[in-house]
């Protein structure tokens, strides 16, 4: 009667164990880099994801396992959330976020005894963040091409407080008629007079002169002191 209790425990352990490992392998390269979700995060996800799911294969067999790991999924995706902030134009956490999913599915492989799965989901987890960040650098370093490129633009003008609603309107005509349509705008304070407008660009191949153009037929309009452009890559 120990037999049976005592393998299951040795087999428990070793899913875990294993999990564990391969988290803290993982969260070893994030703590490095000193990001967000770092070694005890990522191994924390693992072991615990490791746990759940191997708590339902052992209560109710496979089909309650395969249900446990849906919700580790779309849990550890909320966690993930937690993780990605918004600078400005600018996003971070992304990558974190990935990676803590990386790490729970390690783990749920591991808590179902599915060792080999385990340990290459891990291989390929660490190689994503390690073997594909030179080639992710390179391409960064590379100047964008206006012309093979699909980019965001986005237009910025300065305006007398008071006038936002009919230059908003006016800058919608404008850059609609030249081939630029708005995707959305939004305007705030900007010092204790003016307004900036800022309105963002539905996708496109950007013509930089021609949108220097449309830029300088927008500072012609009365209560606009300034306007200006700039562009970022595509999402």
């Amino acid at each position: 009667m120990l037999i049976s209790p005592l393998h299951g425990l040795l087999l428990t352990g070793s899913d875990l164990l294993l999990a564990f490992v391969l988290g803290a392998m993982i969260g070893l390269e994030r703590q490095w880099r000193q990001r967000t979700a770092g070694l005890r995060t990522n191994t924390l996800v693992a072991v615990g994801a490791a746990i759940f799911v191997d708590l339902a294969l052992r209560m109710g067999g496979s089909t309650e396992a395969v249900r446990v790991v849906a919700y580790v999924v779309s849990g550890v995706g909320f966690l993930g959330a937690g993780t990605i902030m918004k600078e400005g134009v600018n996003v971070r956490g992304l990558n974190t976020a990935a990676t803590l999913w990386g790490s729970a599915a390690v783990g749920a492989c591991s808590g179902a005894e599915q060792w080999a799965p385990a340990i290459l989901a891990a291989i390929f987890v660490l190689s994503a963040n390690t073997l594909l960040r030179p080639v992710v650098n390179q391409i960064n370093r590379r100047p964008l091409d206006s012309g093979g490129t699909e980019l965001m633009a986005a237009v910025y003008l300065i305006v007398a407080r008071g006038e936002e609603g009919e230059l908003r309107d006016q800058v919608f005509e404008i850059l609609d008629a030249g081939g630029y349509p708005i995707r959305d705008v939004r305007m705030h304070p900007f010092g204790l007079q003016e307004t900036e407008i800022a309105a963002n660009l539905i996708p496109s191949s950007i013509n930089e002169a021609e949108l220097d153009q449309i830029i300088g037929r927008l500072e012609t309009l009365p209560g606009v002191h300034q306007a200006f452009w700039n562009q970022s890559p595509g999402e």
